[in-house]
């Protein structure tokens, strides 16, 4: 976006230093390449900066009202409800396309937001690969609210464990090591010390929780939650204890704040920088311009679900209205320019909230494609996950 530094990039760009880069990042797994890693991160200014943090600031002072702890109460499914809910989400994520104005201003529009953790380890590792092979100008960073590397880690560290020893705690996930995301896992168990576990493995004895380490019985004390419920009912994978119960053990990241911070919370944002968004169960009328609309299920992942191409017939047709919302479409911006085209970016802000919700890093998915994602960029380059360098 700021044109010398990206003049200065693509110039010394090497496809061998790319591929070195790409080689050391996946010797987490054996060399096995489980998601795109796009070419290059953004560089953004200062302006566009400020812009991302006062709308993420907005939104996250919203989400510490009375008013939205009202709202959102029933946003958790009854028959998923998970008891001893804290007071506030631990990890907090803002998702923003990045569109232009009517003035050419770059600017960002609210997508997604997500009470449950993102790639923290994996961005870090991004950061540290991304200045071993490429040159990043001087005084942009990754990283906010004034921290560096080994800040954002005892922070991280900290949140994930609590007051517990790391072998007392662990992430938790549906068969850890066949995810997309399991090279975060891996820097994780690397940097915090804790294991990746399966929730198959987890055995139950009266409300306590054990995990088997190196054939050890070990107590649970604290779980990293990854588990996504609608990939756990899909799977229909039988475990040994029920999240419904009472148990003896801490949540880094409670699962019912995956439901309470979700496109659940869309339609109640206001801003110049949200979309119209509507429950549409709540729709008297519907919008004269369908076309510029997206329906989103409220509980998918992934973007699972999503329809792009809305008209009153496909809306009518829904039984359960109450499990939908209606969006109103952004237009990306083309921002990143790359050998053949320009590319659309989408930026994740990264919150933890131990005392207090704390910006502390960001995640950059960037497309060429009718939407993000992989079924929309096969064949293509210059394209996928990277991170955002501000001043």
């Amino acid at each position: 976006m700021i044109a010398s530094i990206r003049k200065n990039f693509n110039y010394s760009f090497s496809e061998n230093i790319y591929k070195k880069y790409i080689q050391e990042l996946w010797r987490w797994t054996g060399g096995e390449e489980d998601f795109r890693v796009c070419e290059t991160p953004l560089f953004i200014d200062a302006a566009l900066t400020e812009k991302l943090v006062s709308a993420s600031e907005e939104i996250v002072k919203f989400l510490m009202t009375d008013e939205f702890k009202k709202l959102s109460s029933n946003a958790v499914p009854l028959n998923l409800n998970v008891p001893n809910e804290d007071s506030h989400p631990l990890f907090l994520q803002v998702d923003f396309a990045i569109t232009q104005n009517s003035n050419g201003e770059f600017i960002p529009k609210l997508i997604e937001l997500q009470g449950f953790p993102s790639l923290y380890s994996f961005q870090a590792e991004l950061d540290r690969l991304n200045r071993k092979y490429y040159q990043i100008p001087e005084g942009f960073y990754t990283y906010f609210s004034n921290l560096n590397e080994y800040d954002y880690f005892s922070i991280l560290r900290k949140a994930i464990l609590g007051e517990h020893e790391p072998e007392n705690v662990i992430l938790l996930e549906i068969q850890p090591h066949n995810q997309k995301t399991r090279i975060d896992f891996y820097i994780t168990e690397k940097f915090i010390g804790i294991k990746s576990v399966c929730i198959t493995e987890i055995e139950k004895s009266g409300k306590k929780l054990f995990y088997r380490n190196n054939s050890k019985k070990v107590e649970i004390k604290r779980i990293y939650n990854r588990v996504i419920f609608d990939e756990l009912i899909r799977k229909q994978l039988k475990y040994n204890f029920d999240f419904r119960d009472e148990l003896e053990v801490e949540w880094a990241g409670h699962p019912n704040w995956f439901f309470k911070i979700s496109k659940h919370t869309l339609p109640l944002i206001k801003g110049s920088f949200a979309p119209e968004c509507f429950y549409l169960n709540q729709i008297i009328n519907y919008p004269g311009d369908l076309e510029n609309y997206v329906l989103k299920p409220l509980y998918s992942f992934a973007g699972s679900g999503v329809m792009v191409d809305v008209n009153k017939e496909l809306l009518d047709s829904i039984n359960d209205k109450e499990n939908y919302i209606l969006q109103q479409k952004v237009e990306y911006a083309p921002l990143i320019e790359t050998p053949d085209q320009y590319s659309r970016a989408e930026i994740r802000m990264m919150y933890i909230w131990i005392d207090k919700p704390t910006l502390v890093n960001n995640l950059l998915r960037t497309s060429k494609g009718k939407m993000m994602g992989v079924d929309f960029n096969k064949g293509k380059t210059w394209v996928g996950s990277n991170i955002v360098y501000h001043p």
